[in-house]
């Protein structure tokens, strides 16, 4: 048999909230370090369905996609082929920056939050997907026997995480048809999109291993339920020493906690079209479905779009390092790094503005009319990604957070993938989604 030279793959998280890039030989690590892969900035209106939007860029222009060491997932599944990638940061021959670069975006994001408030954010995905196949048992929610049938699948899974040194915390059959999450402990600032990433890859090549298919797509039909992400995210000082929690705030939240989460809150239909952004994306996001509909705060309330959560330590220190907040309305169409830059921008506008947070909502929204709504500042998020579309990118606020043409970027590329489902019903809608993501 032909000898085989090992390859490692240099990935991109881009607005389509796909892993792209390039391989290299592993023997030329080092160099590639310093010198990286070639890059294209029209790859940046590549969307998910493969087609090309409009894009000022053209057949113009050259940039650089560099592996970065500390972004490494290298697993091996046996007889199977396993996955070895680095993260990367795309920019240009000069080594500055791209301005579309999603991993630079939060890394822009993350210093504008440190700069407003000495905060270092702590951050964990937690990611629900599906397999594709008929579950052969039925009525398994969160049942040990639909547990049992992928015990393998999930300890695999969980073997893996660890192999790439992040935190693994739980797996567990969901409610849906065949639907798991998969949980992992936090991770500080960069680092915690990375590792969502390296997270869904995982588990499709696991899955893969296996002889199943994951899907992580928001909706597989509108019957069932959806598979959401949860953005968990606390505050540290420079010193590792918590911030997010205060005995004296509302519902346990410190002022900079409070702040952050008005601003998310204010903004959060200005931000929804980046961290839900497909076009099923809104049909999950209904009341009812445990995922998020309206622009509320929530203590422990699973239907929040912001959800203060609980903690389990009882002396005050450990509470203290608990104590999170967590963003809903996001799914996994989106680009970890993306959707968690338009949040801390949000977040971090909220502290610039001063603003705190309202009193968690404690009844059904759903019930309410529009004026008692619009008396509690509370709205119906966009229920279309056109209407998420508009409302980012005529919010000049929320686009003053991004380099100039993003905005109009954005919108090119959604637009396009909007024009490539308008003729499909909605099955058809959500198999097509099933199969990209």
């Amino acid at each position: 048999m032909m000898p085989k030279t090992p390859l490692i793959f240099v990935a991109t998280s881009d607005l389509a909230g796909k892993l792209r890039g390039k391989a290299f030989p592993a023997d030329q690590l080092n160099k590639r370090l310093q010198r990286g892969v070639g890059w294209t900035p029209t790859n940046v209106q590549i969307n998910c369905f493969d087609g090309i939007a409009e894009s000022p860029f053209g057949a113009l222009g050259d940039l650089l996609l560099i592996p970065d060491a500390t972004a490494e997932a290298k697993v091996e599944f046996g007889e199977h082929p396993g996955l070895h990638f680095h993260m990367g940061d795309i920019v240009t021959l000069e080594g500055e920056p791209w301005d579309f670069c999603t991993r630079g975006l939060l890394k822009v994001a993350l210093e504008r939050l440190h700069k407003a408030s000495g905060a270092r954010l702590l951050a964990a995905f937690e990611h629900e997907f599906q397999l594709k196949r008929e579950p052969p048992l039925s009525n398994e929610a969160y049942g040990h026997r639909g547990f049992s049938l992928q015990r393998d699948l999930c300890e695999t899974l969980i073997a893996a995480i660890s192999q790439v040194g992040l935190k693994p915390d739980s797996i567990m059959k969901e409610y849906g048809a065949n639907q798991y999450e998969v949980v992992i402990g936090p991770e500080l600032g960069v680092r915690a999109a990375d590792a969502a990433v390296m997270i869904r890859e995982l588990t499709y090549a696991t899955a893969h291993a296996h002889g199943e298919q994951a899907t992580f797509t928001p909706i597989r039909n509108v019957e069932g339920v959806g598979n959401g992400v949860h953005i968990h995210m606390s505050f540290v000082d420079d010193k590792g020493e918590p911030l997010t929690y205060s005995a004296d705030g509302s519902s346990g939240m410190s002022e900079l906690t409070s702040a952050f989460a008005a601003g998310v809150l204010k903004y959060l239909e200005a931000i929804l079209a980046l961290t839900a952004p497909s076009v099923i994306s809104y049909a999950r996001l209904t009341p009812h479905r445990w995922s998020a509909a309206f622009n509320n705060l929530g203590f422990r309330d699973r239907e929040a779009s912001l959800r203060i959560c609980p903690v389990t330590a009882k002396d005050p220190v450990s509470v203290a390092r608990q104590f999170n907040i967590e963003y809903r309305a996001a799914d996994a169409a989106a680009s970890p790094h993306l959707a968690l830059a338009a949040i801390v921008m949000a977040g971090t506008q909220g502290i610039e503005e001063g603003l705190s947070a309202p009193l968690p909502t404690e009844e059904d929204l759903s019930l309410l009319n529009a004026a008692e709504l619009k008396k509690r500042g509370l709205v119906r998020l966009p229920q279309t990604l056109e209407e998420s579309l508009d409302l980012f990118v005529t919010n000049p606020v929320a686009t003053s957070w991004f380099p100039d043409g993003f905005a109009e970027v954005y919108q090119a590329h959604k637009q396009f993938e909007i024009a490539k489902t308008a003729d499909l019903d909605t099955d058809a809608c959500c198999c097509l989604y099933e199969e990209t993501y």
